[in-house]
């Protein structure tokens, strides 16, 4: 037994010597975090061709967007442009689909009247939109005139209700998603089977 004990003293010996000082080890566990980042923030790959990566498709969704007339009646304010500049912006006004715009108008005033200022209005939203770029094509005009109010035009008692005419006068954006067309399969003559 006094033979085993020099040898397995010397292996502690050596074994003890093996280990990192703790700043190297604390070191390198920085080093490791800092790869597993970075791998982290890395797109993944293909192992076999790692020039090919996978595309992530950004889901497109329809938009609606109500650009308020409230405060100058027949003219777009700043926060209309705005509203309207943040639409041109959307991936889904960029994929081509069809934009309806539907005007609106508040209760005063006779039905004629009305609906052609609903009219004037979406055609302020598609000019100002056709300036920015859009294809006139594109767009579908709907005057409404008061047919579809989100607010009251008046009081309780009757009176009048500035408040509510501000609301519905207005033009709803409406972007659609572009019409993919898929053609029917082909359908083999009886000869070509042969």
């Amino acid at each position: 037994m006094t033979r085993i004990a020099p040898a397995a003293l010397v292996a502690c010996v050596a074994l003890a010597a093996c280990q990192a000082p703790p700043e190297q080890v604390v070191a390198a566990n920085n080093e490791m975090a800092a790869n597993i980042a970075d791998n982290m923030a890395e797109a993944p790959r293909s192992i076999l061709r790692p020039e090919v990566v996978e595309a992530v498709e950004e889901k497109i969704e329809p938009q609606k967007v109500v650009i308020g007339f409230g405060a100058s009646p027949m003219a777009l304010d700043d926060a209309a442009k705005g509203a309207l500049d943040a639409l041109i912006a959307n991936p889904a006004l960029k994929a081509g689909g069809p934009i309806t715009l539907r005007g609106h108008s508040d209760s005063r005033g006779s039905d004629g009247d009305n609906k052609v200022a609903s009219r004037l209005r979406a055609e302020k939203v598609r000019d100002y939109l056709v300036e920015k770029g859009v294809a006139k094509d594109r767009i579908t005009l709907v005057p409404l005139g008061e047919a579809r109010p989100v607010a009251p035009n008046a009081q309780d008692d009757g009176s009048d209700d500035p408040e509510g005419r501000a609301k519905n006068r207005r033009v709803e954006v409406i972007v659609a998603l572009p019409v993919v067309h898929v053609p029917p399969p082909a359908v083999l003559d009886k000869t070509e089977k042969e």
